[in-house]
């Protein structure tokens, strides 16, 4: 019998429903927001060029330290830095995007599903897209995917209100129009279109019966991507057409091809195999819904044989996705984050009569048992083998942690153990308003070099300069003073040569990098170790520390970018 009434049926009103939905999801996505600072490895990369923006007011071109940044478009940076502006806080700024973004989500896929089903539908719809553990994990990072799903879930929103709703010619116009917006945003946003795939087989018959002006406006539809695309391409092409500065020239071209047709497909890094994202990623960053997945293919083949539309549209889309990321060599987990809200609204529509089922439901109560007890059990083992956790400086803190977790999310499991979809979906909540709230301030200091650059910082005076080498992005968000830089793709080897250089032709410069990597030009122990982060032992150098060898040495002639930073009231 289903007992989980509430969280399957909602409120019996749409205002109740998306206001829950809405203040639930600000919750768990919100949490912790401003808590921490970004993290790499591509947050401090966004939250710089972000931060950059705002300092020199060039928003067309996004830069990082003093070199332009050529792999991405700058919508998600844009998102970052107008919430800088307002706010004059890169903590709660650089999470804003992702974190609207996916309460953008949630209300598309609520209201597609009321309409295409009922308000309940619609309900569980939202509830299990939230709680998709790759929606809730991307929707909490500054990463460009949490954004780019937005508009990719706009643009299917968009044709399914004109393929299954009646909404007219609008809707399908702005389904093209969302798939530029998300084109300009990651390159991928047409795969919103996709769903016009299965429909050539849903809606047959009205395409054969289809007059002349209707294949017209049908044609026309492109034309709106092109329009949203050109928002963005064309002023920046005509900047660059006036301004033809050599790095302009090479970030047209980057982004306008090798970053989009060529990185898809003959792609040089993350390569992974066609069977990738099935093996490594749905099955745990799909939690829960993972579980169900055989029964949902029970489901699919009974649905197509019913000739239920929705169904067949919204499983031929979500293979279609998976099918386009899968085609490209180039892969990572969080590429396939715009096929969880189309997974959200199939587990929605079938997981009522799922859970009547024994096995489903027991997968789902289990799963919250073994989170829970994993939890607790590493607390134990944490509390037993305090040395485990020595680095972290506050010894109780990941011991209580873990301890916390683990015993309240058993006792939810317990008073809700007659309901398996509440009992999951109270554990979630659990984990991410700990992981917000308390593992956010506490992994902090461990994922930033903030107490590095607040150390150099008291060791330089103010008219003493800096060179940062084996360069990244996260030191100079915490920069005090302007600094030099190498190229982000500098190679390794020349480094520690061009640094003694650098370093030994003024009495008032510093060398900032890692021990191991500038070993060859510089002795460790005539420098300032300043401690361990990202997996390197960084170390302040001045000229005496310079090794014979290197003391002549000339510079291989390779870029130093310069990056002065300045702080906004408040931040």
């Amino acid at each position: 019998m289903i007992t989980d009434r509430f969280a399957l049926q909602g409120w019996q009103s749409d205002r109740l429903n998306i206001l829950f939905l809405l203040g639930l999801g600000l919750l768990i996505l919100g949490a912790g927001l401003g808590l921490r600072d970004p993290w790499p490895a591509d947050e401090p990369r966004f939250a710089l060029v972000a931060k950059q923006m705002v300092e020199s007011g060039q928003w067309l071109f996004p830069f990082r330290g003093g070199e332009i940044y050529p792999d991405k478009p700058p919508m998600f940076m844009w998102g970052i830095a107008l919430g800088y502006f307002i706010t004059g806080s890169l903590r709660v700024a650089f999470l804003l995007p992702s974190l609207l973004a996916g309460l953008g989500c949630i209300a598309l896929v609520y209201d597609i599903a009321r309409r295409i089903w009922d308000r309940a539908t619609a309900f569980r719809a939202g509830l299990f897209l939230l709680f998709a553990v790759q929606f809730t994990v991307q929707a909490k990072q500054a990463q460009i995917d949490a954004l780019v799903t937005l508009f990719i879930t706009l643009g299917g929103y968009g044709f399914l209100r004109f393929l299954l709703c009646g909404g007219g010619w609008r809707w399908y116009y702005l389904g093209w129009f969302a798939a530029g917006l998300g084109i300009i945003t990651k390159g991928v946003g047409i795969i919103a279109a996709l769903v016009l795939i299965p429909a050539l087989w849903t809606h047959r018959e009205q395409i054969k019966q289809a007059s002349k002006a209707q294949w017209l406006k049908g044609l026309a539809g492109p034309l709106f991507m092109l329009l949203a695309c050109a928002l963005w391409v064309i002023p920046m092409v005509l900047v660059v057409q006036q301004h033809p500065l050599p790095e302009f020239l090479a970030y047209r071209d980057n982004i306008l091809f090798r970053q989009t047709v060529t990185r898809y497909a003959n792609a040089w890094h993350h390569i992974k195999p066609f069977w990738f994202y099935l093996v490594n990623v749905i099955p745990s960053f799909w939690l829960p819904w993972s579980l169900l997945l055989p029964w949902m293919v029970w489901q699919t083949k009974r649905d197509v044989k019913l000739g239920q539309r929705p169904v067949i549209l919204l499983v031929g889309y979500l293979l279609l996705i998976l099918l386009f990321f899968s085609a490209s060599a180039g892969k990572r987990g969080v590429y396939i984050t715009p096929a969880t809200p189309v997974l959200a609204l199939l587990v929605a529509y079938w997981l009522p009569e799922l859970l009547t089922r024994r096995w489903p439901a027991r997968l789902l109560a289990g799963l919250g048992w073994l989170l829970s007890g994993l939890f607790l059990c590493a607390g134990i083992v944490l509390l037993l083998k305090p040395a485990l956790i020595a680095k972290l400086g506050e010894m109780d803190s990941p011991v209580l942690l873990a301890l916390s977790l683990g015993a309240t999310g058993l006792v939810a499991n317990w008073l809700l153990r007659r309901q398996p979809l509440s009992a999951i979906l109270a554990t979630l909540t659990i984990l991410w308003l700990h992981y917000g709230f308390w593992a956010y301030p506490l992994m902090n200091h461990l994922r930033t070099p903030q107490q590095i650059m607040q150390q150099a910082g008291q060791r330089l005076a103010p008219q003493d300069e800096l060179l940062l080498t084996n360069f990244r992005e996260q030191f100079l968000l915490f920069a005090d003073r302007p600094v030099y830089h190498f190229a982000y793709l500098q190679d390794d080897e020349p480094q520690p040569t061009d640094a003694a250089a650098w370093v030994q032709a003024a009495s008032h410069r510093w060398v900032l990098g890692p021990g191991d990597k500038l070993r060859p030009c510089f002795a460790a122990d005539k420098g300032i170790a300043l401690g361990q982060r990202h997996g390197d032992d960084w170390f302040l150098f001045r000229a005496d520390a310079v090794l014979p060898a290197c003391q002549s040495a000339q510079s291989s002639g390779a870029g130093i970018f310069y990056y002065a930073p300045k702080l906004l009231v408040g931040e």
